[in-house]
């Protein structure tokens, strides 16, 4: 017996301790449905950003379409690999922001960080206007109103990730689970055809083909795989939000990004086989995922329905961001780069300050573009590859501190990688929009460092890592302002003799003859009540309470510099809601007053009535 208990608590003293929130935590399946959104609906228009670009080079650059993909199936598992070791070096989050700054510096680590923001920002405001385009092309009508219903939509993703993070996880499974058992069984059934099912998507729409072209150079074939890489956003969301994930967390994270790696590469790899399969033309006005679904199913009720799945997962991919941004804030608030209000977490392990804001961000984007999905796609996926870019530069670091080469090479290839996709995408973009995320970033970058600053000067008033000097009592003087006699001003007078040594009522009284009369009578009716605290008339030119008010504590702390002046301000509370409108708001007024001019401490005492 007593063998066995000291069995029971050796294994005991070597499981994880319990997780209080497990509840509201994600699990590898949860954690793909809530994490990886976009980058599953980005096989809809990853494979189509491809083709665009090799079309310039006839039906001959379309060759190349399978060759391009591959390649960036391969920078796709350099990727998850690597992420997958950011996972396990970095479990408190952070992604490229927590590798660039562990390796690379602080001023690097706040670039990764700044790049982070604009691309959660931006997948959110692409996310739900892909998705509503996708609506109002099977229903033009819609059209006009397209702004409100891409707002509509971003009230609804907002509202459940208010609920947490799981509850999201739950809402967006069953639409993810729809989309890529869609796409996957579209990849095997066209594997088995040996020509188009249905080309009805595609007829009577002009091709956009050039015609005559041959030649496939580097620079184009370069650009297309910098294009294609569009799909590859939302790899690092696992990485940058593993707190999210229930105990082990790592170990549910890995798998995760595991999961996401390759089922993404399968359907980017499959769709592609297709493309080149069915000897596909992109068409204006009708997607490459949609002659795909014809060819494979025909056009039928199978076709609308990998319509609307992909509809839907492209509205609701915005997801994503409000899963990896919320955790990414926190971690900027704990080192003082952004507010600290950021770092809160409600009952629900929800981040709700940075879920409303990434809201509250993206909804102005929408107004700024008018629900105009072309408008944002220019400034999208340029901040992702910066993040990629500096995440593999910073694991390089890592795996060379630990001297192992191998992975260090694989880290240092897909940096290259990143990087040249970077500059191609921004330089070939520059011209359509993609300036203002050249400007962005160094200026976030600068508001970053503005906040650290700021912070660093409070600490330092503060006295944050020193040793304070012991507590010791002062004399306190407590003002309470007065304009009649009523049970409200008894409550505060015993409140304010109750914690202070000295206690005085304070008035003030304007040069009109109306508020003399009262202020004599107030005067009059002080002196029969007697109640034992010394009312003073503070007399005032202006139609002013604040000022008056602040002056006198500024005389009595330069004439007792050592007495602790506080003021407690009286406020009636009526029960219902609709009569507190009915209040003068005096009080608020006198206490913002204080608070703002002078070091006096404000008491505000609520009497319910």
């Amino acid at each position: 017996m007593g063998v066995r208990t000291v069995v029971t608590e050796a294994a005991r003293g070597t499981e994880e301790p319990p997780d209080p929130g497990s509840r509201h935590r994600l699990t590898a399946l949860t954690g793909l449905a809530a994490l990886s959104l976009d980058a599953m609906a980005s096989v809809a228009y990853g494979p189509e950003a491809i083709v665009l670009v090799l079309a310039a080079a006839g039906a001959h650059g379309l060759g190349f379409t399978l060759p391009v993909t591959l390649a960036i199936a391969a920078l796709l598992a350099v990727l998850v690999a690597s992420y997958r070791q950011v996972i396990a070096a970095f479990p408190d989050g952070g992604g490229s922001y927590a590798v660039a700054k562990a390796h690379l510096g602080r001023r690097t680590g706040l670039v990764a960080a700044a790049s982070l923001v604009l691309d959660y920002v931006l997948n959110v405001a692409v996310a739900v206007t892909a998705g509503v385009a996708a609506l109002t092309s099977a229903f033009p009508g819609l059209y006009g109103d397209r702004l409100w219903i891409c707002l509509g939509v971003l009230l609804v993703v907002t509202g459940v990730n208010l609920r947490g993070i799981v509850d999201s996880a739950r809402a967006f499974l069953v639409p993810t689970a729809v989309f890529v058992g869609a796409i996957l069984a579209m990849v095997v059934v066209g594997l088995f055809r040996d020509a188009p099912v249905s080309t009805v998507a595609a007829a009577g729409h002009a091709s956009v083909l050039a015609d005559d072209a041959t030649t496939v150079g580097a620079l184009l074939l370069l650009k297309a795989f910098a294009s294609g890489c569009s799909a590859l956003t939302g790899v690092e969301a696992i990485a940058n939000a593993v707190p999210s994930f229930r105990t082990p967390a790592v170990r549910r994270a890995q798998h995760a990004e595991l999961a996401l790696g390759a089922l993404l590469g399968v359907m980017l790899i499959g769709l592609s086989v297709l493309i080149s399969r069915f000897g596909l033309q992109p068409v204006e006005g009708v997607t490459v995922l949609a002659q795909l679904a014809g060819a494979s199913f025909g056009h039928n009720w199978v076709f609308y329905v990998v319509q609307f799945a992909t509809m839907v997962l492209l509205a609701l991919s915005a997801n994503t961001s409000f899963g990896g941004l919320p955790v990414l804030l926190k971690l900027l608030a704990r080192d003082n780069y952004v507010p600290h209000v950021f770092g809160l977490k409600a009952d629900r392990q929800v981040h709700r300050h940075g879920v409303v804001w990434l809201a509250v961000v993206s909804a102005a984007l929408l107004v700024f573009s008018g629900g105009d999905t072309n408008t944002l796609v220019p400034l999208f996926a340029i901040g992702v590859f910066v993040g990629f870019t500096l995440a593999q530069t910073g694991m390089v670091l890592h795996w060379r501190a630990r001297r192992q080469g191998g992975k260090a090479a694989l880290n240092g290839f897909g940096a290259l990688l990143t990087g040249v996709s970077a500059l191609v995408v921004t330089a070939t973009k520059f011209h359509d929009g993609a300036w203002l995320i050249v400007i962005a970033l160094p200026l976030i970058v600068g508001a970053f460092e503005l906040v650290h600053r700021a912070y660093g000067r409070i600490g330092e008033r503060l006295g944050v890592g020193r040793v304070p000097e012991p507590p010791h009592r002062a004399r306190s003087l407590v003002l309470v302002p007065v304009s009649s006699l009523t049970r409200l001003t008894s409550e505060a007078l015993t409140a304010a003799v109750s914690l202070g040594d000295e206690v005085r009522a304070v008035t003030v009284c304007h040069p009109d003859p109306e508020d003399r009369e009262q202020t004599e009578a107030l005067e009059r009716d002080w002196a029969l009540w007697n109640p034992g605290v010394p009312l003073i008339r503070l007399t005032s030119g202006r139609r002013s309470l604040g000022r008056p008010i602040t002056a006198y504590v500024h005389e009595l702390r330069a004439a007792h510099p050592d007495t602790r002046v506080t003021v407690l301000v009286p406020e009636a509370e009526p029960e219902r809601l609709w009569q507190r409108l009915l209040q003068n708001r005096r009080g608020a007024v006198v206490a913002h007053a204080v608070r703002r001019d002078t070091d006096a401490v404000v008491c505000r005492l609520r009497l319910r009535i």
